[in-house]
């Protein structure tokens, strides 16, 4: 259970902060970490938690081996390992970093969770989320770091025109309920708060419910569960609905209770945004009914379920392009068949390019930088809405909608692909199809 921020990590060392902002890649990353081993363990911090940001780094990992202990920071969703600390110093790293997240010094033996500010120059503010959880070499530890500027709008995320006209037009609705769903890290929590960004005005009232609370955004109620105290999903949505909302974000519906308040609430007047761990978007109603919801109560009140998967994007700076092989061209008009021709673009033939990754130091030598996401959307109209009262199998429910136009989450990466954006190993790799 992640506790308020109380702690705020300052990086106020000149002498640091410029040393901080000589790390451009990696393997610098690297050096100037060897350079400051023996440097007290506030400023050996101070590089770590200055440096991972600026590599756009989205997690640090501490792991615990047997002979050292291994610091490695995840950028665009792949782990890059950075640098082996002895065991002496990584302790002194570890008892440094549970000050700061108010957690308990004397527990190793049980996972604990905790949360810090980091003070970054020119006044930025950087939220650290940490993990700690023991291991048959000691405790390890994960730091998710929580830039604000990483929350997009919604433009920004990489939709489709045709996927922002029907998103931008039923956030707009009165009522109904937005899912969005994918496996962790697949960027529902920027889709959610991009949609929140939209709408915030002075004239709506949105309150969330989250575990934790990832962001704050200003002019929106934000609450945070507590199961300790007897404040979870449900009792905390519960509360919320009594408060007069227009939009009520719950970060995630994990049981039949929530399910049921959250289809109730948006049957009744509110707009409601959630998450649901599913496959696909179609698998979204199947999931409500495992939960032991009925497709009466889900069919009127879900209006659009979208699902998600991020994929790296080619770096800019080393990219280079090629022409479609026969079989390629083949492969594409075959996957796109049923894609209309104003979404893809340029005709598919053996003219057409794709982006093939280098690798420079301007993108760690991968030949990807940063990340875009690829999506489905499943919309409930009166058709489908007659069709799940019906109870039908995913595979139905998928069928009908392709029927109706929708553009499944492969054919949207491989619309990038030509668009030369990402690739299709990437495409492959992120979809598992």
């Amino acid at each position: 259970m992640a506790r308020e921020i109380t702690q705020i990590f300052i990086i106020s060392n000149k002498s640091y902060e410029n040393t901080i902002v000589k790390i451009t890649n990696i393997q610098k990353f690297q050096e100037i970490i060897k350079e400051n081993i023996t440097a007290d363990i506030t400023k050996l911090l101070e590089i770590i938690m200055g440096g991972a940001p600026l590599l756009r780094a989205s997690d640090i990992h501490f792991e615990t081996e047997k002979d050292n202990i291994k610091l490695r920071i995840r950028i665009d969703g792949i782990l890059h390992n950075v640098f082996n600390f002895d065991n002496r110093t990584y302790h002194q790293i570890l008892s440094r970093i549970k000050l700061l997240s108010e957690i308990k010094l004397n527990i190793t033996d049980k996972p604990q969770d905790g949360r810090f500010t980091v003070n970054l120059w020119e006044e930025k503010n950087i939220e650290i989320r940490v993990s700690t959880l023991p291991s048959e070499y000691g405790e390890s530890i994960v730091m998710r770091i929580l830039d604000p500027d990483s929350l997009k709008e919604i433009e920004e995320l990489g939709l489709r025109r045709d996927l922002l006209e029907i998103l931008n037009k039923t956030i707009q609705l009165p009522n109904g309920m937005i899912v969005v769903t994918g496996p962790t890290g697949s960027g529902k929590t920027t889709t959610l708060y991009a949609i929140l960004k939209r709408i915030n005005s002075p004239e709506v009232k949105i309150i969330t419910i989250e575990d934790p609370i990832e962001y704050h955004l200003e002019g929106i109620s934000q609450t945070q569960v507590n199961p300790q105290k007897g404040y979870d999903f449900a009792s905390g949505l519960k509360a919320i609905v009594r408060q007069d909302p227009d939009v009520i974000l719950v970060g995630e519906i994990r049981d039949k209770e929530t399910a049921t308040i959250a289809l109730q609430a948006a049957l009744t007047g509110h707009l409601v945004l959630t998450t649901l761990h599913t496959n696909d978007a179609a698998g979204t109603i199947a999931r409500f009914q495992a939960l032991g919801e009925k497709p009466v109560n889900i069919a009127p009140a879900l209006k659009l379920a979208i699902a998600q998967r991020l994929v790296r994007k080619v770096c800019p700076k080393c990219t280079t392009y090629r022409n479609l092989t026969k079989e390629e061209v083949n492969f594409f008009k075959k996957e796109l068949q049923n894609v209309p021709q104003e979404l893809i673009g340029e005709n598919i033939n053996e003219n057409l390019q794709i982006a093939v990754p280098k690798g420079c130091e301007y993108c760690n030598f991968t030949g990807y930088r940063g990340r875009v996401g690829i999506y489905e959307f499943f919309t409930v109209d009166e058709e489908i809405e007659e069709f799940i009262l019906t109870s039908p199998s995913i595979s139905s429910l998928r069928k009908k909608a392709i029927e109706k136009g929708m553009i499944l989450m492969k054919q949207d990466g491989l619309i990038k692909v030509l668009q030369k954006i990402t690739t299709v190993d990437e495409v492959i790799q992120v979809t598992g199809e």
